[in-house]
């Protein structure tokens, strides 16, 4: 549902959990180590096996010298059921390859150490997360932190002195007095919101820890935010880039939303503060910003702070603006007045005249310029697909970046021509022997006269003389990009491998054109975004290699509501629907959910008001008030760790269907969240979402 990004340690520790699931493998493509590995394909089309049989690739960092990149490449194991993370190294061209680590525990985090060839990296080798440093040749591996119960992230210092970590402090049980006696006791007592949060019980916080060391010693460190009651990163996804070291290493800039309970539930409002290490005193920066201020990033020359910033207290998906700071005299100003784009990502050029991001236009993401003395934003790279990191050198960029048809891999960039290069071509043994379907872009005109980009994906080997069944996607968030993503669960091209047309607008809500376009469906989810799916799938099934009586429809989080809501309004455009984690009954989903802000924003407030007639718009769309006109097969998917949308609402959306003799099928994970992201689960959902579109579109 949220608009938000993974950082890199969120999704690796999210990624390599456990499950015990095992269906049934296919021994040709089965992965017997986790690593690297020969796979010899008899298909050219994906698999679900090979898909999983990806490397992943992330977290690139540039050496002090520029002349190294150190990065991150996970592997999976379907008989195993786990991935495992390793660290590799090559020279800034792409040459001169080599593994760092390879063991069985992960290794996440990896940046150098300033003025040195070592790499810090974080790994629970020892038992719990901690900070390891190794040679960038592979040599003297070594432990350097011990703290009980491990960390969650660090940075060094700039002169590599001094390190700062955040590790989870518990919180303080006001009412531990009723459990003694009582050690089996499984019982929770709440007296607050936010008692839970994405996929996890709120039992701690995150708190800022700064330790000195020496290259031997590492100090117990000091809490920055001793005895209060907030976290920084801030659940459920932030990482480090919302923590970083003053230029000269006296200050630490941090993102924290000093809120509890009730009130940290239903805001938005995250703060940029200064803690000076001198004097011990902390500072809000940005004090009457009333909405999301994330990620502080100072210039190298100290003079500047730059910042994500949004306007608004309680809009998660509100346009984030770039906001830079004159440290000396505290001066702010908003360089993206006239730029009708959210941004993200910032990195400063060695100069400090100006800083590099990223931003969605279009349906790609794109890397930009900002010069901060004219103000001019200037295009860097454009093409079809998105760039997810940016690191400036002297006359080009290393980038991270993805497409529909290719996985993340690790690029060069040049800043003149914006044309990049791979230099990790971490895939390129598997996708050398797939067939891909190709990736074409329409204009297709809205019921109110708009131009709607929509992304239609063909089959491979596509023969326009044939009749192909056809798949609209439905996307959630609701807002965030109808991107160029290469995802291993909702893969366009594993879906056109099995013969399908895929249908993605970018309907209302979506960003990356303009925020006019994105605002629109904040309490209207019946309305025009809708309107929007039917007028790409009404206009794409006049195709003549569409067949219009092999319809279906899918999607997940939003994209379920979104599908759940057709099946009592598609007018038997459709033949078959799967929902994932979607919301069924929104009356339910408002006290069901724990970010509140989300709900007061987009439904426009709870059910019970009844003066409020944005919320009762919203409500009486509720797909669950339409079961009675459902009458097309559909298949239910939801997840008991889902604390977004809770499984409930997948729960009662198939008893709906069933007790209305509709065709439904519900699969349940009792170990998922909002997301399958164990192999052999992933492999089912798969399995099970082909099966059931096989069965009715083919």
């Amino acid at each position: 549902m949220s608009k938000r990004i993974f950082t890199p340690l969120i999704a690796a520790i999210l990624l390599f959990a456990v499950s015990c699931s095992a269906p049934k493998e296919d021994p040709k493509t089965e992965i017997s180590v986790i690593g690297k590995h020969e796979l010899k394909l008899e298909s050219e089309l994906m698999t679900p096996e090979v898909l999983w049989s990806f490397g992943r690739v992330g977290g690139a960092e540039v050496s002090p010298d520029k002349s190294k990149i150190v990065y991150g490449v996970s592997y999976y194991s379907i008989p195993e059921d786990k991935g495992n993370r390793d660290l590799f190294v090559m020279d800034i061209d792409g040459n001169n390859k080599k593994q760092l680590t390879k063991t069985t525990f992960g290794e996440y985090e990896a940046q150098w150490k300033p003025g040195s060839e070592t790499i810090g990296f974080m790994s629970a080798e020892s038992g719990s997360m901690q900070i390891w440093e190794i040679n960038s040749d592979g040599n003297n591996k070594t432990q350097i932190s011990f703290v009980d119960g491990g960390i969650n992230g660090f940075k060094y210092s700039p002169d590599g002195k001094q390190i700062l970590y955040a590790a989870e402090v518990a919180i303080e049980n006001s009412m531990k007095d009723l459990y003694k006696g009582l050690d089996k006791a499984t019982g929770r007592i709440m007296n607050d919101l936010m008692y839970r949060h994405w996929d996890t019980w709120v039992d701690s916080y995150s708190h800022i820890f700064i330790a000195d060391f020496d290259g031997n010693n590492f100090s117990k460190g000091t809490d920055i935010m001793k005895g209060e009651p907030y976290e920084s990163p801030m659940k459920p996804f932030g990482g480090m880039e919302q923590i970083n070291w003053s230029f000269d290493g006296a200050k630490v800039f941090y993102t924290c939303r000093k809120k509890v309970g009730k009130e940290y539930a239903i805001s938005t409002n995250s703060d940029i503060y200064c803690y000076d290490l001198g004097s011990k005193k902390t500072k809000n920066l940005t004090k009457g910003m009333m909405g999301y201020d994330v990620a502080p990033v100072p210039s190298p020359d100290g003079k500047y702070l730059a910042w994500e910033s949004m306007e608004r207290d309680g809009y998660e998906a509100d346009k984030n603006r770039i906001f830079v700071m004159n440290i000396e005299n505290g001066e702010k100003r908003d360089y993206s007045e006239n730029f009708d784009q959210s941004s993200h990502g910032f990195s400063w050029s060695d100069d400090s005249k100006g800083f590099y991001f990223l931003s969605n236009r279009n349906s790609t993401g794109n890397i930009y310029h900002l010069d901060i003395t004219t103000g001019k934003i200037k295009t860097i790279a454009e093409e079809i697909c998105n760039y997810q990191s940016v690191i400036p050198l002297e006359n080009s960029l290393i980038a991270q970046r993805v497409s529909m048809s290719h996985p993340a891999d690790i690029y060069s960039v040049d800043i003149k021509s914006g044309k990049a290069a791979n230099l990790s071509k971490e895939n390129d043994e598997i996708l050398n022997q797939l067939t891909f379907g190709k990736v074409t872009k329409r204009m297709i005109k809205t019921t109110d006269g708009k131009d709607m980009l929509t992304w239609v994906i063909l089959p491979p080997n596509f023969d326009e003389n044939k009749e192909y069944p056809a798949i609209l996607y439905c996307k959630g968030g609701p807002q965030g990009a109808m991107g160029q993503s290469w995802s291993y669960r909702w893969n366009f091209q594993i879906m056109a491998a099995n013969g399908y047309v895929i249908v993605a607008p970018a309907r209302r809500g979506v960003d990356g054109h303009g925020q006019e376009w994105q605002e629109q469906i904040s309490g209207d989810y019946g309305g025009q975004n809708m309107k929007d799916y039917l007028s790409a799938i009404d206009e794409m099934k006049q195709e003549p290699w569409i067949d219009e009586d092999r319809l279906g429809s899918v999607g997940a989080s939003y994209g379920g509501f979104s599908v759940y809501w057709l099946a009592g309004k598609h007018e038997n455009r459709f033949k078959a629907f799967i929902a994932h984690d979607g919301m069924f009954n929104l009356e339910a989903q408002y006290l069901e959910t724990e970010e509140m802000w989300f709900v007061n924003f987009d439904l426009g407030g709870p059910y019970w008001d009844k003066e409020n007639k944005i919320a009762q718009k919203s409500y009486a769309n509720s797909p669950h008030k339409f079961v009675k006109d459902w009458n097309t097969p559909i298949l239910i998917i939801h997840s008991e760790k889902d604390y977004r949308i809770v499984a409930s609402q997948g729960m009662s959306a198939f008893n709906a269907a069933v007790l209305n003799d509709v065709p439904a099928e519900y699969l349940y994970f009792p170990n998922e969240n909002h997301w399958v992201l164990h192999p052999q689960n992933g492999i089912l959902w798969q399995r099970t979402f082909f099966n059931w579109l096989d069965k009715y579109l083919k």
